[in-house]
């Protein structure tokens, strides 16, 4: 652990070093930096004449989170079933879902809206897709280990029996594996819906178009407004999925 532990102060001090970044400077600003954002960003009954519009947007970012995360994982479960050593039907095709999972997880949702821009335009499918690819891919990963630690008495007692590949899946594998699936769909879910804020500044949809518009104007109480709202809509969805996953696993 001391090993490590001065490895990790190494880079962090070599990475300071390369970048010019000054820890000292970094907190030194951090007191202005409160003081600034308690002048600006605290919204005023001008910006607050723009909540309903900012609802309106905050609740399309949060469909298209929802949708593109739910068709997501009905693909990711399809490829997970193909790539799982539980479940898989051969060895080509559990090495091909997980090669097409890991393409999709290790390209970032940023990249992906950016390349899809040149070919849907500044659109809702735009986000949808980008979110989509990389839900798909970190859920296919995550679904194939929840597969893989499922209870393999269940497995093999069915193929004992006799029982079809879809017998054996969806009696004794997916049973097993469901709570702890939902949990990863609400996680991201939750993760989307801040995912989807980001993109929405480079497709032109939803909460991120939004805020984009009145920060380029430097309509900063606005902007605060918007922030504050995506904070709590972030909050509620968190603890929802909290409990559900509490009620769940």
């Amino acid at each position: 652990m001391t090993l490590v532990l001065l490895i990790m102060l190494l880079i962090t001090v070599g990475t300071s070093m390369l970048t010019e970044f000054s820890f000292a400077q970094g907190i030194a600003s951090i007191p202005g930096t409160i003081v600034w954002m308690a002048t600006n960003l605290i919204p005023g009954a001008e910006s607050m004449e723009n909540l309903p519009k900012v609802l309106a947007k905050l609740w399309e970012t949060i469909v298209l989170s929802v949708l593109s995360t739910t068709t997501a994982a009905i693909a990711a479960l399809f490829f997970a079933l193909l790539g799982s050593k539980t479940t898989k039907v051969n060895q080509p095709m559990a090495i091909m879902s997980r090669f097409i999972a890991s393409v999709f997880r290790n390209i970032p949702v940023v990249a992906w809206a950016l390349v899809l821009v040149i070919s849907f335009g500044h659109n809702v499918v735009t986000g949808y897709f980008a979110l989509f690819f990389t839900t798909f891919g970190f859920l296919v990963r995550a679904f194939i280990e929840t597969i893989d630690e499922a209870s393999i008495e269940s497995v093999e007692a069915l193929n004992a029996t006799g029982a079809t590949y879809f017998q054996m899946v969806f009696r004794g594998v997916i049973p097993e594996s469901l709570p702890q699936m939902v949990s990863w769909l609400f996680f991201m879910i939750d993760t989307n819906i801040r995912s989807a804020t980001l993109v929405g500044l480079l497709t032109g949809t939803g909460i991120g178009y939004l805020f984009d518009i009145h920060y380029k104007r430097l309509d900063y109480e606005t902007v605060g407004l918007i922030t504050i709202c995506i904070i709590v809509v972030v909050i509620a969805i968190e603890f929802i999925s909290n409990k559900v996953r509490r009620l769940i696993l």
